[in-house]
C-alpha cells in the first residue's frame, strides 16, 4: 500500500523555492541558513503574495482530495496499517535510596 500523503507546501515555501537560486546568485557564497533568512526578509516585504497563496491553497485541496482517497482505500486505520509511530514515553526510573534514607530505615526497625 502507499504511503500517506505528505502535507503540502505554504505559500512562502513553494515562493522560497522559485526565489532559492537567484538569492544565491546576489549573494555568493551566502549559508544555507543566511538565504532562509533573507528570504524571510524578501518574503515579509513583498506586498503581492496572492499568486503564491494560490498555489499553497491549490496544493492544500490536492493534499485533501489525496488524503481522502487514501483513507477510502484503507490508509491511516490503525497501527498494522501503518499508523502513528509515535513511541511511546519510557516509564520513570524509581528514585534511588540515599544511604541516609537507608539508615533511617534500620534505625526504625530496630526500635519496634
Amino acid at each position: 500500500m502507499a504511503d500517506k500523503p505528505k502535507r503540502p507546501l505554504s505559500a512562502y515555501m513553494l515562493w522560497l523555492n522559485s526565489a532559492r537560486e537567484s538569492i544565491k546568485r546576489e549573494n555568493p557564497g551566502i549559508k544555507v541558513t543566511e538565504v532562509a533568512k533573507r528570504g524571510g526578509e524578501l518574503w515579509r516585504a513583498m506586498k503581492d503574495k496572492s499568486e503564491w497563496e494560490a498555489k499553497a491553497a491549490k496544493a492544500k485541496d490536492d493534499y485533501d482530495r489525496a488524503v481522502k482517497e487514501f483513507e477510502a482505500n484503507g490508509g491511516g486505520s490503525g497501527a498494522a496499517n501503518g499508523g502513528s509511530k509515535k513511541r511511546a514515553k519510557p516509564a520513570k526510573k524509581a528514585a534511588k535510596k540515599s544511604k541516609k534514607d537507608e539508615s533511617d530505615e534500620d534505625d526504625d526497625d530496630e526500635s519496634e
